[in-house]
């Protein structure tokens, strides 16, 4: 029946709308007129390391490994100065949300990783108060980072394993070795973080039922409360897309055997990659962040910005010889007030990003709430709605539209279908450098 629908069901992941490969040169705008009209009661913080250990074969992200030992100093120096910026320029009111990502930002060492932090307070946020997320790999855990995450208030650590077959991790180009994950996560096991994550891969050359199994398995037994699992893109430029292995796609019974297996084991699916166990984590939070209507500010190079009309960063590359020189242009900046790259949001924008955002979530499509923001009937507007509907896709319950199960299965076909035009057209021609 989904057939009729689309013709592909890996097509892309609508992590966010528009996808940064529709922005382009902006005129320069002012940073404190670009954002003096928000709310900004409840933001999004959201820090970039662009630095890594090693460069993963697969990792299309802003991020170069082992870079120069006086970059990442220079670029924490620019990071203080970036947020002594938009203290003086936005001047958020409050944060309801926080994440560091990269990169790997255990990548730092210690000092720096405590400098850090001392940037975050400096913005005026407060990490124990608030969901505060920090990613990592397993050859950066150390039981002093760990301890410092502890104390400083971070209640969700993500690592990075894709495999729990070092043959198969190599396949990903990650060189990674077994003893160092499980000794990873006996140490993050250790710590009393409120959710451990583990974020997996599936589709990876050679990868067979039993191993992906496997992999899902050692997740299970050491109960961490949260995994993701993702499926293998090869994207241009990455090491995974100049191996020349033609496989059948499996992705999708990969996929299907992972979710049984997960809610099996008690897991809850919130969206196609996101699974929870089903015991809620206790919640310490005063203040709440809507992806949907709130906005977001990004540190670093690679970090992007959301107003409700403009979304903005630094530009973007995957080849390690751009990604440094934007780096260097970061660090050399003079100053932050003001915004040249990204993607203004028209009406009809903001209108498919709310339903985007809402849809591939487990929360679903408030019609309602939608219609209060701007005056327009999405059910009536966007006839795809009504075709997954009537195709099984998704269930309409009063004012609330949610995918159903095997709706969420398709959401990698069904985010890309409610791009707009113009946004694909920017996409496609969009030179990645």
């Amino acid at each position: 029946m989904t057939k009729t629908l689309f013709n592909t069901i890996y097509e892309g992941y609508a992590y966010s709308y528009p996808h940064k490969h529709s922005y382009r040169t902006l005129t320069p705008q002012n940073l404190r007129s670009l954002w003096q009209e928000e709310k900004k009661d409840a933001l999004f913080l959201y820090i970039h390391l662009p630095f890594c250990e090693m460069r993963c074969g697969f990792c299309n992200l802003f991020t170069i490994a082992n870079p120069r030992a006086n970059m990442v100093d220079a670029y924490l120096e620019t990071l203080d100065r970036e947020a002594a910026a938009i203290k003086e320029q936005i001047g958020p009111e409050g944060f309801g949300q926080m994440a560091v990502g990269g990169g790997t930002p255990t990548f730092l060492d210690l000092p720096q990783m405590e400098k850090l932090f001392s940037i975050i307070h400096q913005l005026g946020c407060n990490p124990g108060d608030i969901p505060a997320s920090f990613e990592m790999s397993p050859a950066t855990i150390t039981k002093e980072k760990l301890h410092l995450l502890y104390t400083q208030g971070i209640d969700r650590v993500s690592v990075g394993i894709q495999s729990f077959l070092e043959q198969e991790a190599h396949a990903l180009g990650r060189p990674q070795k077994n003893k160092e994950v499980y000794a990873a996560l006996d140490l993050l096991k250790s710590y009393p973080f409120e959710t451990v994550n583990v974020d997996l891969i599936y589709g990876a050359y050679g990868q067979t039922l039993s191993s992906w199994l496997y992999s899902l398995q050692e997740v299970i037994r050491y109960d961490v409360r949260e995994v993701f699992i993702y499926p293998l893109y090869v994207r241009p430029l990455t090491g995974i897309n100049r191996m020349d292995h033609a496989e059948e796609d499996s992705r999708f019974m990969f996929y299907r055997e992972a979710k049984q297996l997960l809610i099996s084991a008690g897991y809850k699916q919130i969206s196609m990659r996101m699974f929870q166990k089903k015991d809620p984590a206790p919640q310490r939070y005063t203040r709440s962040y809507s992806c949907q209507e709130d906005g977001m500010i990004g540190l670093g190079a690679g970090a992007r910005s959301y107003t409700q009309s403009v979304h903005y960063s630094s530009e973007y590359a995957v080849a390690r010889q751009h990604i440094r020189s934007i780096i260097e242009k970061y660090i050399a900046r003079p100053d932050f007030n003001h915004v040249d790259y990204g993607i203004m949001l028209n009406k009809e924008e903001q209108q498919r990003r709310f339903i985007i955002k809402s849809i591939l979530h487990g929360d679903g499509l408030d019609l309602r709430r939608y219609n209060d923001l701007f005056g327009r009937h999405a059910w009536l507007e966007y006839p795809l709605l009504q075709e997954l509907t009537a195709d099984g896709l998704a269930w309409l319950e009063g004012d609330l539209l949610r995918l159903t199960s095997t709706g969420v299965d398709y959401s990698d076909a069904i985010g890309p279908s409610l791009y707009s035009t113009s946004v694909k057209q920017l996409i496609n021609e969009f030179e990645l450098q």
